[in-house]
């Protein structure tokens, strides 16, 4: 198959990518479930349990699993649903965010010495056209 084929293509980045994602999940301090979960804490603010569980597309048994796990560290704080008293809204607490940004900076430093050890000047200017690339297609 020609290296040019859309499909083939998309094989390759869709392998190449996944293990780039991998060495960067690597550097993590928290777990995946547990940085996604907080992530849209911090992205997009307060949530239930449930529209967490919906977010992240897991059951929502696991979810409150996680949120049990970031609320004892202290990453995520509980408070009453304002209209339903049943439910509980979750907020990321300022160290939860910390976290977060902590992890985050670790992976894009880790990132950054891999392209500064490994790519050229050259390589580094067809990255960035590459980055604008998949962003459009995203």
């Amino acid at each position: 198959m020609d290296s040019l084929d859309p499909l083939q293509l998309a094989a390759d980045l869709r392998s190449t990518l996944g293990e780039l994602v991998r060495h960067v999940r690597a550097e993590s301090v928290l777990p995946q479930s547990q940085a996604g979960a907080l992530g849209w804490l911090v992205r997009e603010g307060p949530h239930t349990t449930a529209e967490l569980a919906a977010r992240q597309r897991v059951r929502h048994q696991s979810m409150a699993r996680t949120v049990t796990l970031l609320t004892e560290a202290g990453l995520v704080r509980q408070e009453p649903h304002p209209t339903d008293g049943r439910k509980l809204v979750l907020h990321a607490t300022e160290a939860g965010t910390a976290a977060l940004h902590e992890q985050r900076l670790r992976r894009e430093q880790w990132l950054a010495a891999a392209i500064e050890r490994e790519l050229t000047e050259r390589e580094r200017r067809t990255l960035r056209e590459a980055v604008d690339l998949l962003r459009r297609i995203s």
